[in-house]
């Protein structure tokens, strides 16, 4: 190792440090807020460990129907929409991998998907005559399919031998079976890397529930926090008096965004040794 590359590797350890603590530090100070009491977290003395240690807001959280309600949403939107997200993707990326008379059309017209959008009055024109409006669905089918998570699938798939496939359609079996069998078994970085993608996507999103419910009660839990936090509607904390003069509707929002960001903290680990190797493999092009 040269004194130049010593340095860099210091720079560049003190720089991801800096940047891991970025993303840290307000997420603890977030739980903070949410454990501590309506004096300290009104007047701003919680740092990184509650004041006037309370779970009230924890309590009153799981208590509110409109949190619960939304967070069941979020769970069936996110797996619902992940499962057939990588079903789409899976499918197609593994046929588009083969080469076939008006494949290259194909592609054009998908990447061509990427840099243009509908814009947001056609599709909610589109939507709506599809009678997806105040339809569940509408959280699903519209966002199924994306050309980015595409390519890394085919990129996958071109990675894994021709001559396996070969050998299963000599032994008689199906292309299905060979799909099944082979192919998704083969490419686990890359199933995991879009399915993260994906799952955070729908676990996030939060216009889609705003533009297309009328109804509060069909918000995910992305668009209810969004209403709370952003907006500063708080009709939907749902606070009886005693509860609102016991505790502060800050710590009540507190708890409510570390309970809606946990679910992904949760998977993510387990994804994440997947997650470096799907980047790398899916974004090179041999």
């Amino acid at each position: 190792m040269t004194k130049g590359y010593r340095v860099f590797s210091a720079i560049n350890t003190v720089f991801l440090i800096l940047v891991a603590l970025s993303c840290i530090i307000p997420l603890i100070n977030l739980v903070a807020v949410s454990l501590s009491g309506k004096g300290a977290a009104n007047g701003g003395l919680v740092s990184f460990w509650p004041v006037d240690f309370t779970p009230i807001a924890y309590i009153k959280t799981f208590a509110n129907s409109n949190f619960i309600r939304s967070f069941w949403i979020s769970i069936a939107r996110t797996a619902i929409g992940t499962g057939f997200s990588m079903f789409v993707i899976t499918t197609a990326g593994y046929a588009l991998s083969k080469k076939f008379p008006g494949r290259n059309i194909i592609m054009w017209f998908f990447v061509f998907t990427m840099l243009f959008n509908d814009g947001l009055i056609p599709s909610y024109l589109v939507n709506s005559a599809l009678g997806l409006k105040n339809n569940f669905w509408v959280y699903i089918l519209p966002g199924a399919f994306s050309a980015y998570n595409l390519i890394l699938m085919i990129n996958f798939f071109k990675t894994i031998p021709i001559s396996l496939e070969e050998a299963a359609l000599i032994d008689g079996a199906s292309f299905f079976k060979i799909f099944w069998k082979i192919y998704l078994p083969l490419s686990l970085p890359g199933l995991a890397t879009i399915g993260l993608f994906t799952m955070v996507g729908n676990w996030n999103e939060w216009f889609t529930g705003i533009l297309y419910m009328s109804d509060t009660k069909n918000y995910p839990l992305a668009t209810f926090l969004q209403v709370i936090v952003v907006q500063g509607n708080s009709q939907q904390l749902a606070l009886d008096p005693t509860s609102a003069q016991a505790m502060s509707e800050r710590t009540l929002k507190a708890a409510q965004v570390f309970i809606g960001a946990l679910p992904i903290l949760i998977v993510y680990p387990f994804l994440q040794k997947y997650f470096v190797k799907g980047i790398v493999m899916g974004a090179v092009k041999e």
